[in-house]
């Protein structure tokens, strides 16, 4: 059978690395979406204050099934 997927941006946050802002935004919306298949780093920043990191950000690609 046939499949369609659709894709979205996420933006997951974390005061310790990009990894866990990349996992943070899959993880969390894992919850609401069925059938998530794939996850690609798109962007990753950083916010700095005083100098100093204090939130990593990374953009996130998703893809589920499409239900229609």
């Amino acid at each position: 059978m046939d499949h369609v997927y659709r894709v979205i941006e996420l933006i997951g946050t974390s005061k310790k690395s990009w990894e866990d802002a990349a996992r943070n935004a899959v993880e969390s919306h894992a919850k609401t979406l069925r059938d998530l298949r794939v996850a690609q780093i798109k962007e990753l920043d950083m916010r700095v204050e005083n100098g100093k990191v204090i939130l990593y950000r990374a953009k996130v690609s998703v893809s589920f099934k499409y239900n229609q």
